[in-house]
């Protein structure tokens, strides 16, 4: 049991942290870094404690101080919120080892999970449909060719450690293996510390969807339906929905039964996603499972109105889950777009400064997720989400309504953001009618500059039998810690 929790992260998820502890009686404390001196979750936290100088490194990524800056407040659990430290089973075994309950998976299922050719035995022998490729580690250029061989070409070798699109290269036939394998090895290695690559079959033209789980200590897992986070611009998602527009009853049940049984297999605890990659067929392969709170986590909760904040923390404290899950169905069609502090114009770069004017957009059916205000000062170092704007609605049509009135009402002056780039998606023909998959930004909108083309490198958009052509438009399907860049 515990009374007190210190929350490690920042910004809207820190914010949010804290209201659902006020809701169980839950004492909070805010840790911050100098930059964040101001900040709201500073102001809003029962006590709030300065760890370090701006650099992440130096606070929020300092397992040390926040594990120093728990003890002197005596907080008895740590929420870790998404990005930082959530699924670092480094810093999950040390607030174990210390008595802290750490509010999320155990550290050793942050580990299995973590490590993609390990998480994919796992799903292989819990039942879940894999993408076709290695079991496990490629050791050489020519296994690599032998699999490739079987399998067949287009193929992706991916970092075994990998994330964020580092260690990774498709390979159209056996030249480009060969020189993919070096160059991706090296990449990996210098990125995470370990060279090693396994090997996958490319998926043609996929979705990207995720199942949302649950599971307690007391041995009840349920799933809350799926999201489509298929919008994506360099691996990083923007817009994300329940229901996806791709989905029926009939593969929702059977997807969710699935993503459970991978659940089930590592005991699961607390709050998670497993996520898919679904081709036009409606075939689906496990990709990964992240092992914390997500980004995106408001569009479930609007469309099944639950509260995963609070059964994160009640699983923490030893509660029963109470779910009924065939009572879980979406009741609203949810939609989510991440307002970035980015300039579109100049190559969606990221900026900070202050925020001059702000007004956000309200009403039936209207959700802002965010921690910056009138006079706010964005600061440089850390991700450049400012908010989060989630609809709901009866259909999906009313909700893409709303969003692009949403749209037009939110007023961020004196910093560039990309609404104006989310009003061009929200007024596409394709968009509007549920038309897209992982292709569709490079497709309709090139959003990928030249320079990022040697990196920007996954799944093809070619139909099968093409590949043999000039060469497929490629983009990443990786997840980049699952795409929460945030705070990374």
């Amino acid at each position: 049991m515990f009374t007190k929790v210190l929350i490690a992260n920042r910004g809207e998820i820190a914010l949010r942290i804290i209201r659902a502890c006020r809701e169980l009686g839950l004492r909070t404390v805010a840790v911050y870094s100098e930059a964040d001196r101001d900040a709201l979750h500073v102001r809003f936290a029962d006590e709030d404690i300065c760890i370090g100088p701006p650099p992440p490194g130096e606070s929020y990524l300092d397992l040390k101080r926040i594990i120093a800056a728990a003890e002197v407040t005596n907080a008895g659990a740590i929420h870790p919120g998404y990005g930082f430290l959530a699924e670092n089973a480094d810093f999950a075994e040390v607030c174990e080892s210390c008595g802290l309950v750490f509010i999320g998976p155990t550290s050793e299922q942050i580990r299995q999970m973590g490590d993609k050719v390990r998480a994919k035995e796992l799903m292989k022998k819990a039942g879940v449909p894999i993408i076709p490729g290695s079991d496990g580690v490629v050791s050489s250029f020519e296994k690599a060719s032998e699999i490739a061989d079987q399998i067949g070409y287009p193929v992706m070798l991916k970092a075994v450690a990998g994330g964020g699109g580092k260690g990774m290269r498709i390979c159209r036939d056996l030249a480009e293996l060969e020189r993919g394998f070096h160059i991706a090895s090296t990449e990996a290695g210098n990125a995470f510390g370990n060279p090693d690559l396994y090997l996958e079959k490319v998926i043609v033209n996929p979705h990207h969807v995720e199942f949302q789980l649950a599971g307690d200590v007391h041995g009840n897992f349920f799933h809350f339906g799926e999201r489509d986070c298929s919008i994506q611009r360099r691996h990083q998602k923007l817009i994300e929905e329940t229901p996806s527009p791709l989905m029926t009853q009939e593969l929702r049940q059977v997807m969710g039964e699935t993503a459970i049984r991978g659940a089930k297999m590592v005991n699961y605890r607390g709050v998670g996603t497993i996520e898919f990659l679904v081709d036009d067929e409606r075939n689906f392969y496990f990709m990964e499972m992240n092992t914390r709170i997500q980004v995106e986590h408001p569009v479930t909760e609007e469309a099944y109105e639950v509260d995963l904040l609070k059964d994160q923390l009640r699983v923490a404290l030893g509660e029963k889950l109470t779910y009924r899950q065939e009572e879980l169905q979406p009741r609203w069609a949810s939609i989510e777009c991440r307002i970035n502090a980015e300039d579109v114009e100049k190559d969606f770069r990221p900026t900070s400064g202050k925020i001059t004017g702000l007004h956000i957009p309200g009403g039936p059916g209207v959700r802002v997720d965010s921690a910056v205000y009138t006079g706010y000062l964005i600061p440089p170092y850390y991700d450049s989400m400012i908010a989060k704007l989630i609809v709901k609605a009866r259909t999906r049509e009313e909700a893409v309504k709303r969003m692009r009135h949403c749209l037009d009402e939110f007023i961020v002056e004196g910093i560039p953001t990309t609404i104006p780039f989310h009003q061009e998606i929200f007024s596409h023909p394709d968009f509007v009618a549920g038309r897209y998959d992982l292709a569709f930004l490079e497709e309709r909108f090139r959003t990928t500059s030249e320079a990022d083309e040697s990196t920007e490198i996954a799944v093809t958009t070619t139909q099968p039998g093409e590949a043999e052509k000039e060469g497929p438009t490629v983009y990443i399907v990786e997840s980049a810690m699952e795409s929460d860049r945030s705070n990374e």
